[in-house]
């Protein structure tokens, strides 16, 4: 009986004393073991470790990417105008021993973290017109912006990741007179574009009309030369014919004169019998013909 009294009292220190000395770090974690205080140990790896009971302690550190959404700051361009900034960084604890003696835990780290980044942010941004900062040149100012957060980070045992802007906008007195302007500009361009439009349609008009007038004239040219090598083989046919039978050429000749003379109109002619014009009609032609 006294020694199961004995026995169980010294069973449960056992199992404190175990208990107290045994820790387990996960995958996710890496740890520090201190003494009074004092950094003794660094385990990055998962899996089961010993301290010393009751004197040494455990202080557990994420060794996972973790995320910083820092607050909106306002920055004031190098053309002076305001511009609100939300960035957010990506970090994560590489040095376990520097970032316990410079910040102590992540709290410390994020609010460290946060007035650097704001620093760094308002440095180079602010020497970067606003239409820079807006564009696709933006990238290049956040690289330099890392790159100089992580120098300092380093100090704490972390390194930076990411840092990016998440949202950057124009304070709402600035949208106002940003949008203004901007619909001012579109329409001076608006008005430009149709000017050269219109001027542009005359020029095809002008040219148009041109090739018109050369067409025309072209066609007129062709028409005339047509029509004069065709009157030129028309008397050559003549002048054949007049050539080989005379008489019957004075003969046609006369047929077209009372053709053009008797056809229509209102005109009387008096002729004499024995003009030219009768020749062909022999001579029982009266002398009082008269045409109207």
């Amino acid at each position: 009986m006294k020694l199961g009294k004995i026995l169980i009292p010294g069973l449960i220190v056992i199992v404190v004393v175990v208990f107290q000395s045994l820790f387990i770090v996960q995958e996710i974690s890496q740890a520090i073991v201190l003494q009074f205080g004092d950094p003794k140990k660094i385990i990055t790896k998962a899996g089961l470790n010993f301290k010393l009971p009751f004197i040494q302690n455990v202080v557990y550190l994420d060794r996972r990417i973790l995320n910083l959404d820092n607050a909106p700051e306002e920055v004031i361009a190098a053309d002076q105008k305001r511009l609100i900034v939300d960035a957010i960084a990506r970090f994560k604890i590489v040095d376990p021993l520097k970032f316990y003696i410079s910040v102590g835990n992540e709290r410390v780290a994020r609010s460290r973290l946060s007035t650097i980044i704001n620093s760094r942010i308002r440095g180079v941004l602010g020497k970067q017109e606003l239409a820079t900062l807006l564009s696709t040149d933006r990238a290049k100012q956040m690289a330099i912006i890392q790159n100089d957060v992580n120098n300092e980070a380093k100090n704490f045992g972390i390194e930076i990741v990411d840092v990016r802007i998440k949202r950057a906008d124009l304070p709402p007195a600035n949208s106002d007179a940003i949008y203004k302007r901007m619909q001012t500009e579109r329409e001076r361009e608006a008005k430009e574009f149709r000017a050269q439009g219109a001027e542009i349609a005359q020029k095809i008009r002008s040219t148009a009309d041109k090739d018109v007038t050369v067409i025309l004239a072209n066609a007129n040219k062709k028409s005339e030369i047509m029509k004069g090598e065709g009157d030129g083989t028309r008397n050559k046919i003549f002048a054949d014919a007049f050539g080989q039978d005379p008489q019957f050429f004075a003969f046609y000749r006369a047929m077209q004169a009372y053709e053009t003379a008797l056809i229509g109109g209102e005109t009387s002619l008096v002729l004499s019998p024995d003009s030219e014009f009768f020749k062909f009609f022999g001579k029982s032609v009266n002398p009082a013909i008269k045409k109207r």
